[in-house]
């Protein structure tokens, strides 16, 4: 009877202990799926840090470039605007010189056919 006994306690024991192995294994399962979804989860944002890293230094690098291309593009805009003005100017004191020259042309003709005028009556006056 005690041997009966011992065997059912031993055959209890080792009913637990292929349980406790069961339960293990499956907790080890679960633990090495855990770790592959992490992994799998840090891969998804590891590319997209990268990109996003990738992208704003290009951002600052354009940044960069951008700015000694803004400020020569501002003093050249000055530069023309200048010019323009300098251009219209000249062409103003130009139109004036061309005016002053048609009415200096044009009293100079007057003065010549008064002149031509006089002299065609001096000759006529001759005898």
């Amino acid at each position: 009877m005690f041997r009966a006994k011992e065997e059912e306690i031993e055959k209890k024991k080792m009913e637990v202990r292929d349980k406790v192995h069961a339960h293990l294994g499956r907790v080890e399962e679960a633990t090495k799926r855990l770790a592959e979804i992490r992994e799998e989860l840090e891969a998804l944002t590891d590319p997209m840090r990268k990109e996003v890293s990738m992208v704003r230094k290009r951002i600052d690098t354009v940044n960069r470039e951008l700015k000694p291309l803004g400020l020569s593009c501002q003093k050249k805009e000055r530069e023309y605007k200048e010019a323009l003005e300098a251009f219209n100017d000249k062409n103003k004191e130009k139109a004036q010189l061309v005016s002053k020259l048609v009415e200096l042309v044009g009293e100079s003709e007057k003065l010549r056919m008064k002149k031509l005028e006089e002299l065609s009556r001096n000759i006529e006056a001759l005898p």
